[in-house]
């Protein structure tokens, strides 16, 4: 079996920064390769109003107070910033953490935070899912240090734009979040080096089949773009105990039982049972897994995601 790679994604809400920042240097000391969390401005499970920190500004503090985990959005809502603004501060947080960021873009969803905000949240899906193609297309001429101006038309109005100093790698990859077969997977396929799904095997199969459609129509081969799968892990020694402290958790985070009861991504059990879910994903291609953790954090699944469940998946 290949290798696995595993990243953690630490909810931003429900927590305090003291909370946040041990979990993270736990994170970074257990040998985790990347460390995530939320583009949000309102909680988006349970009560939208509790706590939430800003994701940007929780990753240059990481970033210095971390040695080895890449850091990243998973993922920035394209609507937020003027996408040339987004390139720069992905190259200073390149800069203040000795080469290790990852730009995390997605279309954006959540329209309430938007609509609060006076952020334009366009006409609908499709309309946020080309403003994302064009900037993510730009911005990958930024961070390549090349000069960017906008064709006629189109959302942004770039004039000659240009950024300096260039990001410490040489490459600075970019992580697209998102399945929609028509846009969002195409946007993938021209530009994206990672790419983060959740769902079940048979939808991930399918998903697979539609980007690698979509590279060959744009000439990429699909190998050169990592596959990342989302899942939410709490694990105990019973299937029973990891239950229970799930539901804990979604009661912290003010989030009824009933609004997450059917979500397929929250993987609750043992060890052996969370690898042997874990596996058939692996096989189809997603060898690097990222487990979003809500607060209060949990040190126990932290602790044996990375050192009892991988290995289990990677002894076959």
């Amino acid at each position: 079996m290949t290798d696995v790679k595993l990243g953690i994604l630490l909810w931003s809400q429900a927590a305090s920064w003291p909370e946040m920042l041990d979990a993270a240097k736990r994170v970074d000391r257990l040998g985790y390769d990347h460390l995530w969390t939320w583009d949000h401005l309102y909680a988006i499970f349970g009560d939208p109003y509790q706590q939430i920190f800003e994701g940007w500004s929780l990753l240059a503090a990481w970033a210095r107070e971390t040695e080895r985990t890449r850091l990243g959005l998973l993922v920035g809502a394209n609507t937020f910033r003027n996408p040339g603004v987004v390139a720069k501060t992905a190259a200073t947080l390149d800069h203040l953490s000795d080469g290790r960021a990852i730009l995390g873009i997605g279309g954006a969803w959540m329209e309430p935070e938007h609509r609060a905000h006076g952020i334009d949240f366009g006409t609908g899906f499709g309309q946020r899912l080309d403003w994302l193609d064009e900037s993510v297309a730009a911005m990958r001429q930024m961070l390549d240090g090349k000069s960017v101006t906008s064709a006629a038309g189109g959302r942004y109005a770039f004039d000659d734009l240009r950024h300096a100093p260039a990001p410490v790698q040489p490459h600075l990859p970019i992580m697209i979040g998102g399945s929609g077969e028509k846009k969002t997977l195409r946007t993938v396929a021209r530009y994206a080096d990672m790419w983060n799904a959740m769902g079940t095997t048979d939808l991930m199969a399918h998903k697979i089949d539609v980007l690698r459609e979509h590279c060959a129509a744009v000439g990429r081969d699909i190998s050169e773009i990592e596959f990342t799968l989302g899942i939410k892990a709490t694990i105990r020694d019973t299937e029973e105990e990891a239950v229970r402290v799930w539901k804990a958790a979604m009661e912290h985070n003010r989030t009824p039982m009933a609004n997450v009861e059917n979500d397929n991504t929250f993987w609750n059990g043992t060890p052996q049972q969370l690898a042997d879910r874990l596996r058939p994903y692996v096989e189809m291609g997603f060898r690097t897994v990222i487990s979003e953790q809500p607060a209060p954090y949990d040190v126990e699944t932290l602790e044996r995601l990375i050192g009892e469940v991988i290995p289990l998946v990677e002894a076959g």
